[in-house]
C-alpha cells in the first residue's frame, strides 16, 4: 500500500547516543532488509526441483506487547498460577528494559533468523521517567534492544498524530524542547498502521505492512490498531483519522502481498482476549480478538496480540495466536518454518517467556540508558507527596469496585467539590485510568512518582451537569459494548446497587442509584466531577458526552497529591459504594 511521503516522512539512519553500545550489534544481528511501504513488483515463485526434499528455514520471531514506558520494573511484576498451590496464586519479580533487553538477546541467540517485534502500546500510559521525557526514554530502550517493527496501539495516540509521528522520526519537542541526556533521533523501529486512515488523503499514516527476508523467502507483517481506538482515547487526538475494520483491512492486503510473491504472513494487532488459564494456556478465551482471527484470510499465517494486558498462548480456528501480559513482563518466543518451496509458513510453536529478575540479569546499556535520564529527573520522582497508613490496589471486590478507584475519585471530588472548583455533588473516574496501585512499605511515604504511574495521562478534571437518566444510563455501559464488565469507580456519598443476571440496559436496580442515602431523581441535574477523558465519552462510556462541561480544573494526578496531603496516613475506605446483587 502506498504511502505519501507527506505522512511517513523519510530521514537517514540515525546516530545513537554513546550510551546505546548494544544497539548496532543487535541491529547487525537481525540480518534484516528495509520494510515496506509500497507494493512491489511481483516477484515469480521458481518451481521446486521435482525430487528435491522439501527444505526448511526456521525463523525466531520474539513479541512484546504494552510496553507503556516501563523501563522499571513495574511494582508486583506478574502474578501466576502457584505452582505449589495449584489454586492459588504468586507474584512474581519481572519485567524492566534492563531484564527485557537481556532476554530478548538470550532468546535470539543461536537463531540466524530472527526479529524482535510488537503489539503496539509502547508508549502512553507511562511511568514519569519515561512520561517526563514525552516518552522519548521507551522509544530509546526498546531501539537500543533492536525492536523492528510494531503495530500502533490507542496510547500511541494520546499526544496526537504529530507527536506520534515526531516519535518515529526524532526532533525537539515543539513545546518542551529537547530534554534529554542527548538529542532524540526518534525510533529504529518502524510503526505499523494498516487499518488507521488519515481522511484527507485515504491513506494510512505510517505503512500498513513491513516485509522482511529470511534466506530469501519474504515475510509479511501487517500491523494494526483496534477499530475502537476512537472511543477510549481523547476525541481531539485522533481528528481527522479514521480506524477500520481490523480484519476486513487486513484480508484486503492479503491479495496485494501475495502479488508480489508474499506467502508468509504475521498479523502484528493491538486488539487481545480474556483468557481463563496461566501465562502460557488458553482455556476460555473470549474477547474480541477471537472474532477477528476467525474473519482473517486463511493466509495469515500468525496473530500477535496485545491491548488486553494479559498473556496467552493460543489456537483460534486452528491460528497461533500469542500475546505477553504488559510492562515488559514477557518476551513470547514463537518458532516457525519456512518452507523454500511455497516460500509459505509451515509450522508455529509459542512459549511465553517471563523476564524473571532471578533469571536474567541487567543490560548494562539499558542501565546506562536509565541512569542517563534518573540524573535529570530523580528529584522530581523521589520527592515525598504524602503518606499512606495501608496498601491502595487495584484488586476488584465482587462488585467491581477497587480500593484505589476509590481513592482517586475520591480525590477528583475533593478537588471539585468546591464552589470555586466547579460545586461537584460527587465524582467517577473509570478504572482504566487508574493504572497502578499504591503498596505500603516502611513509613508509607508515597512519592510523587508513585503517584503519577497511578494516573500518567495528564488529565485534566472537569465539573459536568448531568440528569440522573444520564448517569444511569452511564451506568449501565458497563456492560454495553465492553469487552467485559468496566466498573466505573465512585466517590465517596454515591452508591448503586446492580444484578449482572438482568437483560443489558436495565441492571442497575430500580430505586438502588442514591446520593448518601436518597434516590436520585431521574429529571434533576446533578454537577459530576471526571477526567476530561471520561468526560469526551472515553473508554466506551458515550453517556458522558451527552453531559455539559461547566468548568475545567487541576490535572488529576495534582488532586490525587493534594488529596494525600490533607490526609496524612489516610487507610481505605469500605467498599460498599457498589453492590452486585
Amino acid at each position: 500500500m502506498t504511502v505519501p511521503a507527506a505522512l511517513h516522512g523519510s530521514r537517514s539512519a540515525p546516530q545513537r547516543p554513546s550510551w546505546r553500545p548494544a544497539l548496532a550489534a543487535a541491529l547487525a544481528g537481525l540480518g534484516l532488509a528495509a520494510c515496506s511501504t509500497a507494493p512491489l513488483p511481483p516477484t515469480p515463485t521458481p518451481p521446486p526441483a521435482a525430487t528435491a526434499p522439501t527444505d526448511l528455514v526456521p525463523l525466531r520471531i520474539l513479541a512484546i506487547n504494552d510496553f507503556h514506558g516501563n523501563l522499571k520494573p513495574p511494582a508486583g511484576g506478574i502474578r501466576i498460577k502457584d505452582p505449589q498451590r495449584p489454586e492459588g496464586f504468586v507474584d512474581v519479580e519481572a519485567g524492566g528494559s534492563e531484564y527485557l533487553s537481556t532476554a530478548v538477546a538470550q532468546a535470539r541467540a543461536g537463531h540466524a533468523h530472527n526479529v524482535f517485534v510488537a503489539a503496539g502500546d509502547l508508549v502512553g500510559g507511562s511511568p514519569l521517567l519515561s512520561a517526563l521525557f514525552n516518552d522519548e526514554p521507551a522509544i530509546e530502550s526498546l531501539s537500543a534492544m533492536g525492536l523492528a517493527l510494531s503495530s500502533v496501539g490507542n496510547h500511541e495516540f494520546d499526544a496526537g498524530l504529530e507527536e506520534l509521528q515526531r516519535r518515529q522520526h526524532g526532533g525537539c519537542h515543539p513545546e518542551k524542547g529537547c530534554q534529554g541526556p542527548a538529542p532524540f533521533k526518534g525510533a529504529a523501529f518502524q510503526y505499523l498502521a494498516a487499518s488507521t486512515i488519515a481522511t484527507a488523503t485515504g491513506q494510512p499514516i505510517f505503512p500498513a505492512y513491513a516485509i522482511r527476508h529470511f534466506d530469501g523467502i519474504p515475510v509479511a507483517f501487517i500491523g494494526l490498531a483496534l477499530k475502537g481506538t476512537p472511543g477510549i482515547v481523547v476525541p481531539s487526538s485522533v481528528k481527522g483519522l479514521r480506524f477500520d475494520d481490523e480484519a476486513q483491512t487486513v484480508n484486503r492486503l492479503v491479495p496485494q502481498l501475495r502479488a508480489q510473491g508474499v506467502e508468509a504472513i504475521v498479523v502484528l494487532i493491538h486488539e487481545g482476549g480474556f483468557p481463563a488459564g496461566d501465562y502460557n494456556e488458553c482455556p476460555g478465551i473470549s474477547g474480541p480478538i477471537v472474532d477477528i482471527v476467525k474473519q482473517l484470510d486463511p493466509a495469515v499465517d500468525l496473530v500477535v496480540s496485545g491491548h488486553t494486558h494479559r498473556a496467552y498462548n493460543c489456537r483460534i480456528g486452528g491460528r497461533l495466536v500469542t500475546s505477553g501480559d504488559k510492562y515488559g513482563t514477557i518476551v513470547t518466543a514463537i518458532d516457525v518454518h519456512l518452507d523454500r518451496r511455497t516460500r509459505d509458513i509451515v509450522s508455529t510453536t509459542a512459549e511465553n517467556r517471563i523476564v524473571r529478575h532471578d533469571q536474567y540479569g541487567r543490560d548494562a546499556s539499558q542501565t546506562a540508558l536509565i541512569a542517563a535520564y534518573e540524573s535529570k529527573a530523580t528529584a522530581i520522582i523521589d520527592r515525598p507527596v504524602g503518606r499512606i497508613g495501608a496498601s491502595f490496589t487495584r484488586e476488584e471486590d465482587a462488585a467491581g469496585a477497587t480500593t484505589m478507584g476509590q481513592l482517586v475519585a475520591d480525590a477528583h471530588w475533593a478537588a471539585t467539590r468546591a464552589l470555586e472548583d466547579g460545586g461537584a455533588d460527587f465524582a467517577i473516574t473509570n478504572i482504566g485510568g487508574v493504572r497502578s496501585s499504591l503498596l505500603f512499605s516502611g513509613d508509607g511515604s508515597v512519592s510523587f512518582g508513585q503517584v503519577y504511574t497511578t494516573q500518567p495521562f495528564n488529565n485534566n478534571l472537569v465539573v459536568m451537569q448531568l440528569s440522573g437518566a444520564q448517569l444511569k444510563a452511564a451506568l449501565e455501559q458497563q456492560w454495553i459494548g465492553q469487552p467485559k464488565f468496566r466498573p466505573l469507580q465512585l466517590s465517596e456519598g454515591l452508591s448503586y446497587a446492580y444484578d449482572a443476571t438482568r437483560p443489558i440496559g436495565e441492571r442497575v436496580l430500580p430505586g438502588s442509584l442514591q446520593l448518601r442515602g436518597r434516590p436520585l431523581n431521574m429529571e434533576a441535574s446533578y454537577k459530576v466531577g471526571m477526567n476530561m477523558f471520561l468526560a469526551a465519552g472515553g473508554d466506551g462510556f458515550p453517556a458522558f458526552a451527552e453531559g455539559k462541561i461547566l468548568q475545567r480544573g487541576v490535572v488529576d494526578h495534582e488532586a490525587l497529591v493534594n488529596y494525600l496531603q490533607a490526609h496524612p496516613g489516610i487507610k481505605p475506605a469500605p467498599r460498599d459504594r457498589v453492590q452486585a446483587r
